[in-house]
């Protein structure tokens, strides 16, 4: 891949190959970082996983880094109301259905009570592929809506294992204190831990790196206890 001259320039200011602690480690995202906007700060978790094994769950970030979610959700009657005084963006059922068929999808992610997954499931190729669709893993296929809304307005995230065993994962802004971010490692490093499979051997995390979205990555120092 070609790289831009300001992307070379980072590269000089550290050792590649070399880890850091993460609070270092962070500081070097950050000074590193060149865009002209304020870049994400991206986490990437290497798990030792077979392929029968998966991860995936949701966790509440301490620091919140992005501006309220827009939330939709599928469900009728008396539901409806408690949606909406949870807060909400959008609130209905057949009405929101034939609405994202037609292409629209203005908001940022979705949750159904369990009643309207029948009818929801339809628009699988299109929430699917979008990471639009209710899950109960995730806890956006639920009665408790009030809940559910609550933990999302507080930076609630989903994360997953792809398919080479790796959680990629925005933890905050350049812009961002380091320990601020720093927390917000900490808690999705504690949940994949959580989540580590029953019959998953040897050491179950591999590798830690962190990089802004437009820098390099830094590894950071991790022992998987």
């Amino acid at each position: 891949m070609k790289r831009g001259k300001k992307y070379k320039e980072s590269l000089k200011k550290y050792d590649s190959a070399g880890s850091y602690d993460l609070g270092a480690a962070l500081d070097m995202v950050k000074s590193m970082a060149y865009a002209k906007f304020d870049e994400t700060v991206d986490l990437s978790v290497k798990l030792n996983l077979k392929k029968s094994q998966s991860v995936r769950d949701t966790v509440v970030l301490p620091n919140q880094f992005r501006g309220e979610k827009r939330v939709l959700v599928f469900c009728k009657a008396e539901k409806e109301k408690e949606a909406r005084e949870a807060g909400a963006a959008y609130v209905g059922a057949e009405d929101l259905i034939e609405k994202i068929k037609g292409g629209w999808l203005d908001f940022d992610v979705a949750v159904a009570t369990p009643d309207m997954m029948k009818d929801v499931g339809k628009l699988g190729m299109v929430l699917g592929r979008r990471g639009l669709m209710p899950n109960p893993k995730t806890g956006t296929v639920t009665f408790d809506l009030k809940g559910a809304l609550s933990e999302l307005k507080k930076g609630r995230v989903e994360f997953r294992a792809d398919k080479t065993g790796v959680v990629h994962l925005a933890v905050g802004k350049v812009s961002m204190e380091s320990g601020k971010v720093k927390e917000n490692v900490r808690a999705v490093i504690t949940e994949i831990k959580r989540k580590k499979p029953a019959d998953a051997k040897g050491e179950f995390i591999q590798t830690v790196s962190v990089a802004s979205t437009m820098g390099p990555g830094v590894w950071v120092s991790y022992k998987d206890d």
